[in-house]
C-alpha cells in the first residue's frame, strides 16, 4: 500500500474503548490497526460511555461530544453533531456507520470529505424501533444508496438486498477476529456460578430480535444442571428484560455486560456459544465464538449460515424446543463437538481476520481520498 498518511474519521458508534457492541468493536479494532499502519485517525465518542478525560485510545485521537440520551435521538443527536464538527476539519476520508446516519453523509461532503457508509443488516426489521422508527430506517436504506461516496456492507447477504433492490453495489468487508486464549480464573468462575467447558454462552444486546427470552425459554427443556450465561444487557428495555429474567430457569445466569480480558476469557471457556440474532449481516460476536473455536449453536437464518457455514448446529429460534434439541446432543456427543471446534477455528482463521479488514478499509480510504 502507498506509505502517504492519511487522516480518517470514524464517525456514528458510540465510540471506543468499546463498551457496547459490534460497531463499536469496529471502531476500536480498526483505528488500532489503522494507526499501526500510519494512517491519523479520530474517533467521534459520546460523552456518557467515554471515560471523563479520555482523549486518545489505540493511538486514534477522540472527539467526544454530547447528545440526547433517549432510544430514538441517541444516535443521530450525536451524528448530527459529529458531521457538524468534522466539516470542518481536513479528513481525507470519514466512515459512517448506521444507515439511520444516512442524512447527515451531505454535511460531511459539503467539507470536502469523501464519505463511505457501513449500513450494517437491514435496521427496519428490528423489531425495537416501532412502526415510526422502522419508516425512518426504511428511508434511511433508500438515502444510504444515493448519498454516500462509497457503500459498505458486512455480509454477501446485504450486499445482494441492496443490489437487487436498488441497484447499488457495495464494498463488502466483514468484521474480524483475533483470538486471545485466556484461563477462566477462580474468582470470575467463582463469583458466576461456573467451570471451564461445562457452561453454554450468550452474548448479545436484550433485543427482541436477538431473542434472549427465547433461548431462555428453550433451556427449560434442556437435561442436567450445567449453566447457561446470559451476558447482556440493553438500553431502554427494562420492560422487556423484566419478562424473562424475573421468573428464569435457576441454571440461567445474568450478570450483565461483559467485555475485555473476561469476556475474552467466558469465550474460552465455555462449553457452546448460543446465537440467536435474526436480523443483521455479520455479526461480531459470532466471529469471535467461532474464532475461539466454540461450538456454534445458531439460529437459522442466511446471514449466519452465511457466517458459520458447516461448522454450526442450526435451529429455529421461533422453536424454542429446537434449541433445546441441540443443547442435549451437545451434551451427549463430546468427541464429536471437540471436531466441532476445530473446524470453527479454522474457518475462522481463513475468513475473518482483523488484519485483513483494516487492510481492505485503509484500500478503501485511499482511493476514495484518491491517493
Amino acid at each position: 500500500m502507498s506509505s502517504r498518511r492519511l487522516h480518517v474519521a470514524l464517525i456514528g458508534s458510540r465510540g471506543i474503548p468499546n463498551r457496547y457492541g459490534g460497531y463499536e468493536t469496529l471502531m476500536e479494532e480498526l483505528a488500532r490497526r489503522l494507526v499501526e499502519a500510519g494512517v491519523e485517525v479520530t474517533v467521534y465518542c459520546r460523552s456518557h460511555v467515554t471515560p471523563p478525560g479520555l482523549t486518545e485510545h489505540a493511538g486514534a485521537r477522540l472527539v467526544v461530544l454530547p447528545t440526547i440520551r433517549t432510544k430514538h435521538l441517541d444516535t443521530p443527536v450525536h451524528t448530527l453533531l459529529s458531521c457538524l464538527h468534522a466539516s470542518t476539519r481536513p479528513y481525507d476520508a470519514a466512515l459512517v456507520v448506521n444507515s439511520a446516519n444516512a442524512l447527515f453523509v451531505p454535511l460531511l461532503q459539503m467539507g470536502r470529505i469523501p464519505v463511505a457508509l457501513h449500513v450494517d443488516g437491514i435496521e427496519k426489521r428490528r423489531a425495537k424501533w416501532g412502526l415510526v422508527g422502522s419508516a425512518v430506517y426504511a428511508l434511511s436504506e433508500r438515502l444510504a444508496t444515493v448519498l454516500p461516496d462509497r457503500l459498505v456492507t458486512d455480509a454477501r447477504v446485504i450486499e445482494s438486498h441492496y443490489l437487487e433492490r436498488y441497484g447499488a453495489a457495495s464494498s463488502v468487508i466483514t468484521y474480524g477476529v483475533e483470538p486471545r486464549h485466556l484461563p477462566l480464573p477462580a474468582e470470575l468462575a467463582g463469583r458466576l456460578g461456573i467451570a471451564s467447558r461445562r457452561y453454554f454462552l450468550y452474548v448479545s444486546r436484550f433485543e427482541p430480535e436477538n431473542n434472549p427470552h427465547r433461548v431462555v425459554q428453550a433451556y427449560g427443556g434442556v437435561d442436567g444442571d450445567m449453566p447457561l450465561l446470559m451476558v447482556g444487557s440493553a438500553p431502554y428495555a427494562d420492560d422487556f428484560i423484566r419478562g424473562f429474567t424475573e421468573d428464569a430457569d435457576h441454571r440461567v445466569r445474568f450478570p450483565g455486560a461483559i467485555y475485555g480480558e473476561d469476556y475474552h476469557r467466558l469465550l474460552s471457556g465455555a462449553l457452546a456459544y448460543i446465537h440467536a440474532t435474526e436480523v443483521g449481516g455479520t455479526h461480531p460476536a459470532l466471529v469471535e465464538a467461532m474464532g475461539y473455536g466454540n461450538v456454534l449453536v445458531v439460529n437459522d437464518t442466511p446471514e449466519n449460515r452465511e457466517v458459520a457455514g458447516p461448522t454450526a448446529l442450526y435451529f429455529d429460534a421461533s422453536r424454542p424446543v429446537s434449541l433445546a434439541e441441540r443443547l442435549n446432543w451437545i451434551l451427549e456427543n463430546p468427541d464429536e463437538v471437540a471436531k466441532m471446534r476445530i473446524a470453527a477455528a479454522e474457518r475462522a482463521r481463513r475468513d475473518y481476520s482483523w488484519e485483513r479488514v483494516s487492510e481492505q478499509y485503509e484500500r478503501l480510504f485511499r482511493e476514495m481520498a484518491g491517493h
